[in-house]
């Protein structure tokens, strides 16, 4: 696949380039500028981002930073047991436990939620830093929704981090699910405080917690570029009844004419009939006269 002349491969981070040195030079190269198309479309693009980490992961296979992001694009794509295989390849070689959470949250897209709970206990768990523990928080949670446990869900997500006022790069996420977690048990008027939370910590739009506030509010938002749609298709209707509007004007002035010519005709023959009257009344009576 092309790669844009702008992408060097020198964007990546100091971590996976120090990485790539154990290869080749030309091929470093290579495998580094796919890793930055992997990044640059993994969010807006995940087919093409996935593409691009098969290609790097033909080059590289048995660097870890590689295999990492082939997962997260296969991640992305949800395709789960692919994204697992290369997640647990990784953590072999680095003996990292960051992909743990998302590991977890793989066995729930494998429809095991079990797994992922067995997995939220694990001794790993405390070897993560916070924001790693907190994505296994909501990893834990969502697999409590998958087994219908509203009320167990919400508790797992209740903790210091939660009730803190710092805002934490993660914070949104807590609260929005925590919102939403209350919003599914029927707790409303609970669910709209903490979506309003989730609002004030969400300064980059990372979830769209403003919009499930406008919707417990009642507020309904209209689509201008649909309302502009309807207004076209409406348009060409007005336009035809405005052109049988106008035929039919026509047509009735066409037959006012006509009835009016109609009656000149009539009035001219009239005239016409009365003038000659007179001339073969006159020829009678010279005939008469004659005989």
């Amino acid at each position: 696949m092309p790669i844009p002349d702008d992408v060097t491969g020198e964007e990546i981070d100091a971590d996976v380039r120090q990485e790539l040195q154990s290869l080749p030079k030309g091929l470093a190269e290579d495998v580094s500028r796919n890793l930055v198309m992997v990044a640059r479309l993994i969010d807006e693009d995940p087919e093409g981002a996935y593409a691009y980490s098969k290609i790097a992961l033909r080059l590289a296979s048995r660097v870890a930073a590689v295999r990492e992001a082939a997962g997260f694009a296969a991640y992305a794509n949800q395709k789960y047991s692919e994204a697992l295989a290369e997640f647990r390849a990784a953590r072999r070689m680095t003996g990292n436990v960051d992909l743990w959470p998302v590991m977890a949250d793989c066995e729930r897209g494998l429809g095991r939620p079990e797994k992922a709970l067995d997995m939220a206990g694990a001794p790993e768990v405390h070897k993560l830093d916070k924001a790693g523990q907190v994505e296994m928080r909501l990893v834990a949670a969502g697999a409590r929704r998958d087994l219908g446990q509203l009320d167990a869900a919400i508790v797992t997500l209740q903790s210091p981090e939660l009730a803190s006022n710092s805002v934490q790069p993660w914070t949104a996420r807590l609260r929005y699910a925590y919102a939403d977690a209350l919003l599914a048990a029927g707790r409303e008027d609970e669910a709209r405080e903490w979506f309003a939370k989730a609002v004030e910590s969400d300064k980059d739009g990372s979830t769209d917690a403003s919009d499930r506030l406008a919707e417990l509010d009642g507020v309904e938002f209209v689509d201008a570029l649909v309302e502009d749609e309807d207004e076209d298709e409406v348009a060409p209707e007005a336009e035809a009844e405005d052109e049988a509007e106008d035929e039919s004007e026509t047509a009735t002035d066409a037959e006012a004419d006509t009835e009016v010519e109609t009656e000149d005709d009539d009035e001219d023959d009239i005239v016409e009939a009365e003038r000659i009257k007179p001339v073969v009344e006159a020829d009678d009576d010279d005939e008469a006269s004659r005989g």
